[in-house]
């Protein structure tokens, strides 16, 4: 393989970078920027075919970096898509929001000039979208098997997909008003454009897959009907129980978890008439929010567009270093500072804060309190300690973005057979026996919040033991 050996050493390397700030802060259009295909061919051929690739091992699907990486040098492009589309059912959607574990495993992350592996994924995608080698795929033949899978972000869509494609008939229910999950409605459109999932979702509708949006299952459609109905039912319903905050003044009018506030404006973006109390605007606001991951990042990114006064992020951890510590070494996840594109945007990061308590006036937020904590190392484990150190922050507005804990326990999952973890996950099917209908998991719900690759990787496994179940068990 290796098209050009001496693609490292010979190409520096060069990333798209993003839309200039005042340009991109005036819209909700994706930021980052393409290179041109040249240049991305020349960054392709910068893969060293490694004789142990580990950007292969840090992928949650596995993917067959090299292979695709020597094909897209190549200007192969159907056989590229094809590698690519082997271990990865949305590479375009991966491509704008992954972290890129495989990047930071990549041998020449070593001197931190890894291979731009996910700005090649997406390019390559697209480039496949264009050429229109990514077609509908109808089964030849049908099994006869009906399947429900319940929620359609990337774990369910990679379920339903899968499942549909051998030939069992799949059904997707999703209660939101178009699928997507939380790829339409957490993630805001300067980081996915909408328009990139729903391309990929009518080549599944052209395959066969069967979408019933705006419907709740176990509440619009009976738990005991979709049991009679389906020879197995897929949940794939994701991690939506948000962490909440235990502080006085948290029933202040003003405070908005953080899914609410993204998936408004995202509903807004697609055209939605949202007014009056119900809307959720930062404008001329000084907002806080609480919460330092890539959701809070969202949440910065978005209320900047909305015309924020100040934003400022406050996270209870400490601030990451900027470089590898010696307990930190290749080719491991580098826990060190991120900066996203939100964050360049303009936005006070505070670190090692804890709240301690939220005032208001005549019902709404007006202000913030928060301890500076000390972090230290007992027996590994990472001890806060209060400095007595405060601070006092004008807040008109405070979205609470702490994560999320569990699957939110609805009429559905109270009333199928399902066992829950300690966490409250969902930890097994229901059922292995010939005569009950199984009920399989998979994705957040399973393991709780995580990224989107690892959802596509779940429901690959999961669709893999639906079919063997449907093949091997259910005759």
């Amino acid at each position: 393989m290796m098209g050009n050996p001496k693609g490292f050493i010979e190409i520096p390397r060069k990333e798209a970078g993003y839309r200039p700030v005042n340009e991109r802060i005036a819209d909700f259009s994706e930021v980052e920027q393409v290179l041109n295909t040249n240049d991305r061919i020349l960054q392709a051929s910068r893969c060293m075919a490694c004789g142990v690739p580990f950007c292969h091992w840090a992928c949650s699907t596995h993917s067959r970096i090299p292979e695709w990486q020597d094909a897209l040098y190549r200007r192969q492009w159907q056989k590229a898509i094809d590698i690519l589309h082997m271990t990865n059912d949305l590479p375009e959607v991966t491509g704008r929001v992954c972290p890129a574990l495989c990047e930071k495993s990549c041998v020449l992350a070593i001197e931190e000039e890894a291979v731009t592996i996910r700005e090649n994924e997406v390019a390559l995608a697209e480039m496949a979208f264009k050429m229109g080698l990514i077609k509908p795929y109808v089964p030849a033949t049908r099994t006869g098997k009906k399947v429900a899978v319940i929620g359609s972000g990337p774990a369910g869509l990679t379920v339903a997909s899968r499942l549909n494609r051998a030939g069992h008939e799949v059904t997707v229910y999703e209660k939101d008003e178009e699928p997507g999950g939380l790829l339409r409605f957490g993630i805001p459109d300067f980081k996915l454009s909408k328009a990139v999932i729903d391309r990929r979702i009518e080549i599944y509708k052209k395959e066969g897959v069967i979408f019933k949006t705006g419907v709740h299952a176990g509440r619009d459609v009976p738990v005991k009907k979709l049991l009679q109905s389906y020879d197995a039912i897929c949940l794939a319903v994701g991690s939506r129980e948000p962490r909440d905050l235990d502080v006085p003044g948290r029933e202040l009018g003003g405070i908005y978890f953080a899914l609410d506030y993204l998936s408004q404006q995202n509903k807004i973006v697609a055209g939605t008439n949202i007014s009056g109390r119900k809307r959720i605007s930062a404008k001329g606001k000084h907002v806080v929010i609480i919460g330092g991951g890539d959701t809070g990042s969202d949440c910065v990114g978005t209320a900047i567009r909305q015309r924020a006064r100040t934003v400022t992020q406050v996270e209870i951890l400490p601030e990451p270093p900027a470089a590898r510590t010696e307990d930190n070494p290749w080719p491991f996840w580098p826990r060190t500072l991120r900066t996203s594109s939100s964050h360049e945007e303009g936005c006070l990061r505070l670190w090692s804060m804890k709240t301690n308590r939220i005032t208001g006036k005549d019902g709404s937020v007006k202000k913030i309190e928060l301890s500076k904590l000390k972090w230290k190392k007992e027996n590994g484990r990472m001890i806060p300690e209060e400095t007595g150190e405060k601070l006092t922050l004008e807040a008109d507005m405070i979205i609470l973005a702490m994560g999320f804990l569990h699957p939110e326990k609805d009429k559905l999952l109270k009333e199928l057979p399902l066992s829950f973890d300690e966490r409250g996950n969902i930890a097994a099917r229901s059922s292995s026996k010939k005569d009950i209908v199984p009920v399989f998991a998979a994705g957040d719900a399973t393991t709780g919040p995580s990224l989107v690759v690892k959802a596509i990787e779940s429901g690959q496994e999961t669709a893999r033991e639906i079919h063997n179940y449907l093949t091997n068990n259910h005759k």
